[in-house]
Protein backbone atom coordinates (compact mmCIF):
# COMPACT_ATOMS: atom_id res chain seq x y z
CA UNK A 1 0.00 0.00 0.00
CA UNK A 2 1.94 3.02 -1.27
CA UNK A 3 2.00 6.02 1.84
CA UNK A 4 2.44 9.62 1.73
CA UNK A 5 6.03 10.46 2.76
CA UNK A 6 4.43 13.21 5.49
CA UNK A 7 1.01 12.14 6.55
CA UNK A 8 1.51 8.04 6.37
CA UNK A 9 -2.13 8.45 4.50
CA UNK A 10 -2.63 5.87 1.80
CA UNK A 11 -4.30 7.14 -1.05
CA UNK A 12 -7.74 5.68 -0.72
CA UNK A 13 -8.14 7.11 2.70
CA UNK A 14 -6.69 10.70 1.55
CA UNK A 15 -9.68 10.94 -0.97
CA UNK A 16 -12.31 9.93 1.83
CA UNK A 17 -11.20 12.48 3.95
CA UNK A 18 -10.88 15.04 0.54
CA UNK A 19 -14.52 13.93 -0.15
CA UNK A 20 -16.30 14.60 3.38
CA UNK A 21 -14.99 18.50 3.43
CA UNK A 22 -18.06 20.78 2.96
CA UNK A 23 -16.12 22.54 1.34
CA UNK A 24 -15.17 22.05 -2.45
CA UNK A 25 -12.01 21.21 -3.72
CA UNK A 26 -11.17 20.94 -7.42
CA UNK A 27 -7.70 21.35 -9.17
CA UNK A 28 -6.94 21.78 -12.61
CA UNK A 29 -3.86 21.29 -15.23
CA UNK A 30 -2.01 23.93 -17.02
CA UNK A 31 -4.70 23.62 -19.47
CA UNK A 32 -8.12 23.89 -18.26
CA UNK A 33 -8.78 20.33 -17.45
CA UNK A 34 -9.75 19.00 -14.27
CA UNK A 35 -7.21 16.16 -12.83
CA UNK A 36 -9.60 16.05 -9.33
CA UNK A 37 -12.93 17.07 -7.87
CA UNK A 38 -13.70 15.72 -3.98
CA UNK A 39 -17.68 14.62 -3.28
CA UNK A 40 -18.55 18.44 -2.43
CA UNK A 41 -18.64 19.27 -6.27
CA UNK A 42 -21.89 16.93 -6.61
CA UNK A 43 -23.57 18.84 -4.40
CA UNK A 44 -22.65 21.99 -5.95
CA UNK A 45 -23.56 21.15 -9.59
CA UNK A 46 -25.06 17.92 -9.85
CA UNK A 47 -22.73 16.16 -11.73
CA UNK A 48 -20.64 12.78 -10.04
CA UNK A 49 -17.54 12.96 -9.86
CA UNK A 50 -16.81 10.64 -12.54
CA UNK A 51 -18.15 13.17 -14.71
CA UNK A 52 -16.57 16.32 -13.82
CA UNK A 53 -12.96 14.76 -14.32
CA UNK A 54 -11.98 14.91 -17.63
CA UNK A 55 -15.11 17.51 -18.77
CA UNK A 56 -13.71 20.42 -20.62
CA UNK A 57 -13.85 23.90 -18.71
CA UNK A 58 -15.79 25.69 -21.37
CA UNK A 59 -18.33 22.60 -22.06
CA UNK A 60 -19.27 23.13 -18.23
CA UNK A 61 -19.49 27.02 -18.57
CA UNK A 62 -21.36 27.40 -22.00
CA UNK A 63 -23.30 23.93 -22.24
CA UNK A 64 -23.83 23.42 -18.13
CA UNK A 65 -23.57 26.63 -16.92
CA UNK A 66 -22.37 25.38 -13.83
CA UNK A 67 -20.97 29.11 -12.82
CA UNK A 68 -22.31 32.48 -13.62
CA UNK A 69 -18.91 34.55 -13.59
CA UNK A 70 -15.80 31.75 -13.94
CA UNK A 71 -12.73 32.77 -11.82
CA UNK A 72 -10.54 30.22 -13.67
CA UNK A 73 -9.28 32.75 -17.27
CA UNK A 74 -8.55 35.29 -14.73
CA UNK A 75 -6.18 33.12 -13.06
CA UNK A 76 -4.47 31.61 -16.02
CA UNK A 77 -3.95 34.77 -16.89
CA UNK A 78 -2.73 37.44 -14.45
CA UNK A 79 -0.90 34.06 -12.23
CA UNK A 80 -2.08 35.09 -8.95
CA UNK A 81 -4.85 34.26 -6.82
CA UNK A 82 -8.42 35.45 -7.13
CA UNK A 83 -11.33 35.45 -5.11
CA UNK A 84 -15.16 35.35 -6.81
CA UNK A 85 -18.67 35.51 -5.35
CA UNK A 86 -20.75 33.54 -7.82
CA UNK A 87 -23.70 31.51 -8.31
CA UNK A 88 -23.92 27.88 -9.41
CA UNK A 89 -25.90 26.48 -11.73
CA UNK A 90 -28.56 24.65 -9.39
CA UNK A 91 -29.31 28.44 -7.46
CA UNK A 92 -26.16 27.78 -4.68
CA UNK A 93 -24.25 31.06 -3.53
CA UNK A 94 -20.46 30.26 -2.89
CA UNK A 95 -16.96 32.55 -3.11
CA UNK A 96 -14.24 31.02 -4.81
CA UNK A 97 -11.06 31.42 -3.91
CA UNK A 98 -8.57 30.11 -6.91
CA UNK A 99 -4.86 29.74 -5.97
CA UNK A 100 -1.98 29.10 -9.38
CA UNK A 101 0.33 27.18 -8.40
CA UNK A 102 3.73 28.16 -10.55
CA UNK A 103 6.86 25.93 -12.14
CA UNK A 104 10.28 27.06 -11.95
CA UNK A 105 9.54 29.12 -14.96
CA UNK A 106 7.06 31.15 -13.37
CA UNK A 107 3.92 29.86 -15.80
CA UNK A 108 1.05 28.29 -14.28
CA UNK A 109 1.19 23.70 -13.87
CA UNK A 110 -1.58 23.69 -11.65
CA UNK A 111 -5.01 25.67 -10.26
CA UNK A 112 -6.35 24.66 -6.87
CA UNK A 113 -9.99 25.76 -6.59
CA UNK A 114 -11.56 26.00 -2.89
CA UNK A 115 -15.29 26.64 -2.81
CA UNK A 116 -17.18 27.70 -0.14
CA UNK A 117 -19.93 29.88 1.67
CA UNK A 118 -18.14 32.38 4.14
CA UNK A 119 -13.83 32.81 4.66
CA UNK A 120 -11.36 34.95 5.50
CA UNK A 121 -10.70 36.96 2.49
CA UNK A 122 -6.80 37.80 3.47
CA UNK A 123 -4.51 39.50 0.58
CA UNK A 124 -6.34 37.92 -2.31
CA UNK A 125 -7.42 39.98 -5.39
CA UNK A 126 -10.57 40.44 -6.25
CA UNK A 127 -11.36 38.92 -10.08
CA UNK A 128 -13.28 42.54 -10.73
CA UNK A 129 -9.98 44.34 -9.85
CA UNK A 130 -8.09 42.42 -12.84
CA UNK A 131 -10.31 42.17 -15.36
CA UNK A 132 -13.72 44.77 -16.33
CA UNK A 133 -14.73 42.14 -19.05
CA UNK A 134 -19.06 41.25 -18.86
CA UNK A 135 -20.37 38.52 -17.84
CA UNK A 136 -19.05 35.99 -20.73
CA UNK A 137 -22.75 34.10 -20.27
CA UNK A 138 -26.94 35.58 -20.98
CA UNK A 139 -29.96 33.50 -20.95
CA UNK A 140 -29.53 32.35 -17.87
CA UNK A 141 -31.79 29.71 -16.72
CA UNK A 142 -34.23 30.64 -13.94
CA UNK A 143 -34.11 28.96 -10.82
CA UNK A 144 -36.10 25.68 -10.67
CA UNK A 145 -35.97 25.03 -14.25
CA UNK A 146 -33.11 22.59 -13.78
CA UNK A 147 -32.09 20.11 -17.03
CA UNK A 148 -29.16 18.11 -18.77
CA UNK A 149 -31.27 15.57 -20.76
CA UNK A 150 -31.99 15.53 -24.79
CA UNK A 151 -35.57 15.42 -24.17
CA UNK A 152 -35.26 18.88 -22.10
CA UNK A 153 -33.07 20.56 -24.35
CA UNK A 154 -35.10 20.29 -27.37
CA UNK A 155 -38.38 21.37 -24.82
CA UNK A 156 -36.58 24.76 -23.56
CA UNK A 157 -35.57 24.72 -27.70
CA UNK A 158 -39.08 24.92 -28.65
CA UNK A 159 -39.79 27.30 -25.64
CA UNK A 160 -37.32 29.64 -26.62
CA UNK A 161 -38.75 29.34 -30.45
CA UNK A 162 -41.81 30.63 -29.32
CA UNK A 163 -41.50 33.58 -26.47
CA UNK A 164 -41.69 35.73 -28.71
CA UNK A 165 -44.73 34.93 -30.53
CA UNK A 166 -48.40 36.27 -29.79
CA UNK A 167 -50.40 33.16 -30.77
CA UNK A 168 -51.35 30.72 -27.61
CA UNK A 169 -49.28 28.15 -27.23
CA UNK A 170 -50.35 24.61 -25.37
CA UNK A 171 -48.46 22.90 -22.87
CA UNK A 172 -48.70 18.99 -22.05
CA UNK A 173 -47.23 16.74 -19.64
CA UNK A 174 -48.03 14.57 -16.97
CA UNK A 175 -49.02 16.14 -13.01
CA UNK A 176 -45.95 18.05 -11.95
CA UNK A 177 -43.55 17.29 -14.90
CA UNK A 178 -43.01 21.56 -14.85
CA UNK A 179 -45.70 22.92 -16.94
CA UNK A 180 -46.30 25.98 -14.68
CA UNK A 181 -42.15 26.73 -14.50
CA UNK A 182 -42.57 26.18 -18.22
CA UNK A 183 -44.81 28.52 -18.72
CA UNK A 184 -42.72 31.10 -16.49
CA UNK A 185 -39.76 30.38 -18.77
CA UNK A 186 -41.80 31.20 -21.73
CA UNK A 187 -43.25 34.58 -19.89
CA UNK A 188 -40.00 35.78 -18.88
CA UNK A 189 -38.29 35.22 -22.11
CA UNK A 190 -40.83 37.04 -24.01
CA UNK A 191 -41.40 41.03 -24.89
CA UNK A 192 -43.92 40.69 -22.29
CA UNK A 193 -41.41 39.55 -19.51
CA UNK A 194 -41.43 43.24 -17.67
CA UNK A 195 -45.96 43.12 -17.31
CA UNK A 196 -47.51 40.43 -15.16
CA UNK A 197 -47.95 36.80 -15.26
CA UNK A 198 -51.45 35.80 -14.14
CA UNK A 199 -51.95 32.46 -13.13
CA UNK A 200 -55.82 30.87 -13.87
CA UNK A 201 -56.17 27.59 -12.01
CA UNK A 202 -59.36 26.33 -14.17
CA UNK A 203 -60.22 23.21 -11.89
CA UNK A 204 -60.11 25.62 -8.69
CA UNK A 205 -62.75 28.37 -9.67
CA UNK A 206 -65.92 27.41 -9.31
CA UNK A 207 -68.11 27.33 -12.48
CA UNK A 208 -70.77 29.67 -11.13
CA UNK A 209 -68.15 32.53 -10.85
CA UNK A 210 -65.70 31.51 -13.26
CA UNK A 211 -66.91 34.34 -15.90
CA UNK A 212 -66.86 36.68 -13.03
CA UNK A 213 -63.43 35.87 -11.91
CA UNK A 214 -62.18 35.76 -15.77
CA UNK A 215 -63.79 38.88 -16.83
CA UNK A 216 -64.69 40.91 -14.30
CA UNK A 217 -67.84 42.71 -13.61
CA UNK A 218 -69.42 46.06 -13.39
CA UNK A 219 -71.15 47.86 -10.17
CA UNK A 220 -74.88 46.08 -9.97
CA UNK A 221 -74.13 43.39 -12.03
CA UNK A 222 -75.44 40.69 -9.67
CA UNK A 223 -76.50 40.95 -6.04
CA UNK A 224 -73.05 41.67 -3.87
CA UNK A 225 -71.51 43.77 -6.70
CA UNK A 226 -71.38 47.04 -4.71
CA UNK A 227 -68.75 48.20 -6.63
CA UNK A 228 -66.87 47.46 -10.28
CA UNK A 229 -64.15 44.70 -10.52
CA UNK A 230 -61.81 43.90 -12.93
CA UNK A 231 -61.21 40.54 -13.45
CA UNK A 232 -57.96 38.11 -14.41
CA UNK A 233 -57.51 39.01 -17.97
CA UNK A 234 -57.69 42.91 -17.08
CA UNK A 235 -54.63 41.68 -14.56
CA UNK A 236 -52.64 40.38 -16.49
CA UNK A 237 -53.21 43.38 -19.10
CA UNK A 238 -50.15 43.62 -20.99
CA UNK A 239 -48.17 40.48 -19.83
CA UNK A 240 -49.42 36.88 -20.17
CA UNK A 241 -52.15 34.67 -18.61
CA UNK A 242 -51.98 31.11 -18.00
CA UNK A 243 -54.71 28.62 -18.03
CA UNK A 244 -53.57 25.95 -16.08
CA UNK A 245 -55.58 22.46 -15.89
CA UNK A 246 -57.79 23.78 -19.07
CA UNK A 247 -58.99 20.24 -19.15
CA UNK A 248 -60.93 21.06 -15.92
CA UNK A 249 -63.10 24.33 -17.65
CA UNK A 250 -66.62 23.41 -17.78
CA UNK A 251 -68.06 23.20 -21.35
CA UNK A 252 -70.30 26.34 -21.17
CA UNK A 253 -67.26 28.29 -20.42
CA UNK A 254 -65.32 27.07 -22.45
CA UNK A 255 -67.54 28.73 -24.94
CA UNK A 256 -66.87 31.97 -23.10
CA UNK A 257 -62.94 31.21 -23.37
CA UNK A 258 -63.15 30.34 -27.25
CA UNK A 259 -64.97 34.23 -27.81
CA UNK A 260 -61.30 35.54 -26.04
CA UNK A 261 -59.07 33.35 -27.68
CA UNK A 262 -60.69 34.14 -31.03
CA UNK A 263 -61.51 37.82 -31.03
CA UNK A 264 -58.94 38.93 -28.32
CA UNK A 265 -61.79 40.73 -26.55
CA UNK A 266 -63.95 40.19 -23.49
CA UNK A 267 -67.21 41.59 -21.51
CA UNK A 268 -67.36 42.42 -18.44
CA UNK A 269 -70.44 40.28 -16.41
CA UNK A 270 -73.14 42.72 -16.75
CA UNK A 271 -71.50 45.22 -19.05
CA UNK A 272 -72.26 45.96 -22.51
CA UNK A 273 -69.01 47.26 -23.96
CA UNK A 274 -66.30 45.04 -25.26
CA UNK A 275 -62.76 45.27 -23.98
CA UNK A 276 -59.31 44.22 -25.54
CA UNK A 277 -57.73 41.61 -23.87
CA UNK A 278 -54.10 42.37 -24.24
CA UNK A 279 -52.66 38.97 -23.31
CA UNK A 280 -50.81 36.75 -24.64
CA UNK A 281 -52.32 33.12 -23.82
CA UNK A 282 -50.52 29.92 -22.49
CA UNK A 283 -52.41 26.42 -21.33
CA UNK A 284 -51.42 23.84 -19.90
CA UNK A 285 -52.91 20.25 -19.57
CA UNK A 286 -52.40 17.19 -17.86
CA UNK A 287 -54.49 14.85 -19.99
CA UNK A 288 -55.29 14.37 -23.73
CA UNK A 289 -56.89 17.02 -25.05
CA UNK A 290 -57.18 15.81 -28.19
CA UNK A 291 -59.23 12.80 -27.06
CA UNK A 292 -61.28 15.22 -25.22
CA UNK A 293 -62.18 16.93 -28.21
CA UNK A 294 -62.66 13.96 -30.13
CA UNK A 295 -65.46 12.50 -27.84
CA UNK A 296 -66.85 15.56 -27.32
CA UNK A 297 -65.40 16.35 -23.26
CA UNK A 298 -63.51 19.22 -24.75
CA UNK A 299 -64.60 21.75 -27.07
CA UNK A 300 -62.75 21.26 -30.36
CA UNK A 301 -62.74 23.96 -32.11
CA UNK A 302 -61.22 25.75 -28.87
CA UNK A 303 -58.50 22.60 -28.38
CA UNK A 304 -57.42 24.08 -32.27
CA UNK A 305 -57.56 27.82 -31.50
CA UNK A 306 -54.99 27.27 -28.18
CA UNK A 307 -53.47 24.10 -29.86
CA UNK A 308 -51.03 26.66 -32.49
CA UNK A 309 -48.37 25.55 -30.98
CA UNK A 310 -47.53 22.91 -28.31
CA UNK A 311 -44.75 21.53 -26.34
CA UNK A 312 -44.62 18.25 -24.59
CA UNK A 313 -42.66 17.94 -21.61
CA UNK A 314 -41.51 14.50 -20.67
CA UNK A 315 -41.98 12.60 -17.55
CA UNK A 316 -39.09 12.31 -15.08
CA UNK A 317 -38.63 8.53 -15.76
CA UNK A 318 -37.74 9.38 -19.36
CA UNK A 319 -35.41 12.24 -18.48
CA UNK A 320 -33.10 9.99 -16.13
CA UNK A 321 -29.99 12.34 -16.94
CA UNK A 322 -32.01 15.28 -15.25
CA UNK A 323 -32.22 13.49 -11.97
CA UNK A 324 -29.31 13.74 -10.18
CA UNK A 325 -28.59 17.68 -11.15
CA UNK A 326 -32.42 17.91 -9.48
CA UNK A 327 -32.00 16.01 -6.76
CA UNK A 328 -28.87 18.76 -5.96
CA UNK A 329 -30.90 21.25 -6.71
CA UNK A 330 -33.62 20.41 -3.74
CA UNK A 331 -31.41 19.29 -1.13
CA UNK A 332 -29.57 22.50 -0.88
CA UNK A 333 -32.79 24.90 -1.62
CA UNK A 334 -34.23 22.81 0.94
CA UNK A 335 -31.36 22.49 3.26
CA UNK A 336 -31.44 25.98 3.11
CA UNK A 337 -34.78 27.15 4.02
CA UNK A 338 -34.56 24.44 6.85
CA UNK A 339 -30.78 24.72 8.23
CA UNK A 340 -30.08 21.23 7.39
CA UNK A 341 -27.40 20.88 5.15
CA UNK A 342 -27.43 17.13 3.94
CA UNK A 343 -26.06 14.31 0.92
CA UNK A 344 -27.42 11.32 -0.29
CA UNK A 345 -25.51 7.89 -0.09
CA UNK A 346 -24.31 6.47 -3.53
CA UNK A 347 -27.20 3.61 -2.45
CA UNK A 348 -30.05 5.60 -2.03
CA UNK A 349 -29.24 7.71 -4.86
CA UNK A 350 -29.11 4.51 -6.84
CA UNK A 351 -32.77 3.34 -5.41
CA UNK A 352 -34.11 6.89 -5.77
CA UNK A 353 -32.70 7.06 -9.82
CA UNK A 354 -34.45 4.05 -10.43
CA UNK A 355 -37.98 5.14 -9.00
CA UNK A 356 -40.82 5.59 -11.48
CA UNK A 357 -41.73 8.90 -10.01
CA UNK A 358 -45.56 8.65 -11.14
CA UNK A 359 -45.63 12.50 -9.62
CA UNK A 360 -42.39 13.55 -11.39
CA UNK A 361 -40.70 16.95 -10.25
CA UNK A 362 -42.82 17.87 -7.90
CA UNK A 363 -42.85 14.12 -6.35
CA UNK A 364 -38.82 14.35 -5.80
CA UNK A 365 -39.10 18.10 -4.51
CA UNK A 366 -41.60 17.09 -1.89
CA UNK A 367 -39.52 13.86 -1.20
CA UNK A 368 -36.37 15.75 -0.33
CA UNK A 369 -38.03 18.43 1.69
CA UNK A 370 -39.25 15.64 3.58
CA UNK A 371 -36.08 13.82 4.55
CA UNK A 372 -34.44 17.14 4.66
CA UNK A 373 -36.47 17.81 7.50
CA UNK A 374 -36.43 14.37 9.36
CA UNK A 375 -33.27 13.12 8.96
CA UNK A 376 -31.29 13.91 11.69
CA UNK A 377 -28.34 11.85 10.31
CA UNK A 378 -25.80 14.45 7.73
CA UNK A 379 -26.42 12.07 4.72
CA UNK A 380 -29.51 10.17 3.86
CA UNK A 381 -29.04 6.40 3.64
CA UNK A 382 -31.24 3.90 1.97
CA UNK A 383 -32.76 3.03 5.66
CA UNK A 384 -34.36 6.70 5.66
CA UNK A 385 -36.05 5.79 1.95
CA UNK A 386 -39.96 5.15 1.95
CA UNK A 387 -40.46 1.43 1.20
CA UNK A 388 -42.09 2.41 -1.41
CA UNK A 389 -39.42 3.99 -3.40
CA UNK A 390 -37.16 0.34 -3.13
CA UNK A 391 -40.43 -2.07 -3.05
CA UNK A 392 -42.16 -0.64 -6.37
CA UNK A 393 -38.60 -1.08 -8.08
CA UNK A 394 -38.62 -4.73 -6.84
CA UNK A 395 -41.89 -5.31 -7.71
CA UNK A 396 -41.10 -3.80 -11.11
CA UNK A 397 -38.80 -6.00 -11.90
CA UNK A 398 -40.43 -9.07 -10.51
CA UNK A 399 -44.15 -8.80 -11.96
CA UNK A 400 -45.57 -10.54 -14.29
CA UNK A 401 -47.57 -8.45 -16.84
CA UNK A 402 -51.16 -9.15 -16.30
CA UNK A 403 -54.20 -7.99 -18.76
CA UNK A 404 -55.83 -8.05 -21.65
CA UNK A 405 -53.19 -8.94 -25.22
CA UNK A 406 -54.05 -5.59 -25.68
CA UNK A 407 -52.92 -4.16 -22.52
CA UNK A 408 -49.65 -6.02 -22.61
CA UNK A 409 -49.00 -4.52 -26.17
CA UNK A 410 -49.73 -1.24 -25.35
CA UNK A 411 -47.19 -1.60 -22.33
CA UNK A 412 -44.64 -2.78 -24.44
CA UNK A 413 -45.01 -0.20 -26.94
CA UNK A 414 -45.11 2.89 -24.14
CA UNK A 415 -41.50 1.44 -23.09
CA UNK A 416 -40.24 1.47 -26.54
CA UNK A 417 -41.27 5.04 -27.28
CA UNK A 418 -39.93 6.54 -23.62
CA UNK A 419 -36.79 4.37 -23.95
CA UNK A 420 -36.84 5.80 -27.64
CA UNK A 421 -37.35 9.48 -26.36
CA UNK A 422 -34.88 9.57 -23.62
CA UNK A 423 -31.72 8.36 -25.77
CA UNK A 424 -32.78 9.77 -28.77
CA UNK A 425 -34.59 13.11 -28.17
CA UNK A 426 -36.11 14.42 -31.41
CA UNK A 427 -38.58 12.95 -33.25
CA UNK A 428 -36.47 12.52 -36.46
CA UNK A 429 -33.74 9.84 -34.31
CA UNK A 430 -36.71 8.21 -32.58
CA UNK A 431 -38.78 7.43 -35.92
CA UNK A 432 -35.25 6.10 -37.04
CA UNK A 433 -34.93 3.94 -33.99
CA UNK A 434 -38.27 2.63 -34.27
CA UNK A 435 -38.51 2.30 -37.52
CA UNK A 436 -41.45 4.53 -38.19
CA UNK A 437 -42.51 7.65 -39.33
CA UNK A 438 -41.39 10.81 -37.98
CA UNK A 439 -45.37 11.97 -38.35
CA UNK A 440 -46.25 8.51 -36.50
CA UNK A 441 -43.28 8.92 -34.11
CA UNK A 442 -44.42 12.32 -33.06
CA UNK A 443 -48.28 11.14 -32.33
CA UNK A 444 -46.73 8.35 -29.77
CA UNK A 445 -44.27 10.53 -27.90
CA UNK A 446 -47.25 12.79 -27.55
CA UNK A 447 -49.52 9.73 -26.48
CA UNK A 448 -46.96 8.05 -23.86
CA UNK A 449 -45.17 11.05 -22.62
CA UNK A 450 -47.12 14.18 -22.33
CA UNK A 451 -50.80 13.42 -22.27
CA UNK A 452 -51.89 10.18 -20.42
CA UNK A 453 -55.19 8.99 -21.19
CA UNK A 454 -58.28 10.60 -20.38
CA UNK A 455 -60.55 8.48 -18.06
Amino acid sequence: MIKTDHFGLDFATFARLMDNLHDEVIIYDNDYRMLYVNKACERHYGFTQEEMIGLPFWEVIHKHRAWDRPALPAVYEHKCPVKQEQKTYLGLDVLTIAVPLLDDSGEVEYVLLSIRDNTHEGQIVRLDDLTNNPDPLDDVRPDDLIYRSGPMEAVMASARKVSNLSAPCLLLGESGSGKSLLAKYIHGHSRRADKPFVVVNCAAIPEQLFESELFGHVRGAFSGAIHARGGLIAKAKGGTLFLDEISELPLPMQAKLLHVVQEMEYRPVGSSQTIPADVRILAASNRNLERMANTGAFRLDLYFRLNVFDIVIPPLRARTADFVPLLCQFLHRFGKLHGKGKRVSEEAQTLLSQHSWPGNVRELAHLVERLVVTVEDEVITRAHLPTSIYESRSQATTAAPEGSLDDTLAAMERTLVLEAQAKHGSTRKVAAALGVSQSRASRLIRKHMGCPESP
